[in-house]
């Protein structure tokens, strides 16, 4: 009995975290908000910088950078990047967040590259992603999901991908996100659909061997069409979700 009241304490106070996170992240947003407002900012992408950086605080003179090699220049070393596969969430994320709090702060503080989230994102998965958000995804970050999956986008991934825009179209506000998206962030979306249309899942069983294993290898063919028709439909579904035309 001791040992269940100890993890329910644990529960609790973990949850308390979260939600005291949470209510503090709201607050420093709309407080960035009504700065931005007083400030009379000349664009929305001003505006929505502010709020994005709302979280920041300046470095002061105990703050030190870690042992980890900072790419100033990430565009200098583009051709040389490894494949997504090759990529490993880092080791500063001993396991992967399982509150809106935790993924925020690993989000923006442990994940230095587009590959990195990617991965991290994929680690997830769709039905994990949407568990985290269900209650709020935060001020711009769809727009910072649908970019880091068009960047990084894999045919072996296609399915997951199709599964993680599923579980985000189903959070609270999800339309109201969508209509916040800058026009980057809107190309970043069609290029992304752009990529999973022409991905094919079929793995290369379209073809149809001759011989005594003729029939199932048909029966197989028919299987893979039915799903190729159902991911079209989801897909389809999607696009319209996420008003791509």
């Amino acid at each position: 009995m001791e040992a269940d009241g100890a993890l329910d304490a644990v529960a609790l106070e973990r949850e308390l975290r979260a939600a005291v996170a949470a209510d503090e992240r709201r607050e420093r947003e709309n407080a960035a908000k009504l700065r931005a407002l007083h400030q009379r900012v000349a664009s929305y992408e001003e505006f929505r910088n502010i709020v994005l950086a709302s979280h920041l605080k300046p470095l002061e003179k105990k703050d030190k950078i870690g042992k980890r090699d900072i790419l100033w220049n990430p565009y200098a070393a583009h051709a040389k990047a490894p494949q997504a596969s090759d990529v490993e969430i880092p080791q500063e994320l001993d396991q992967l967040p399982r509150t809106s709090a935790e993924f925020y702060r690993d989000w923006r503080r442990c994940l230095k590259s587009g590959k990195e989230k990617y991965q991290l994102l994929l680690e997830l998965g769709g039905e994990a992603l949407g568990r985290i958000f269900q209650a709020d995804l935060g001020f711009g970050l769809l727009g910072e999901f649908l970019t880091v999956l068009a960047e990084n986008v894999c045919p072996q991934d296609g399915d997951a991908i199709l599964q993680i825009l599923q579980s985000l179209s189903g959070t609270k506000r999800f339309g109201l996100n969508v209509d916040l998206l800058n026009e980057l962030e809107k190309e970043s979306s069609r290029d992304l659909f752009r990529k999973l249309q022409s991905m094919s899942w079929n793995n290369g069983t379209t073809g149809q061997p001759r011989g005594p294993a003729s029939c199932e290898a048909e029966k197989e063919t028919h299987l893979v069409d039915i799903r190729l028709q159902k991911e079209e439909r989801i897909l389809m579904e999607l696009m319209e979700c996420y008003q791509v035309s």
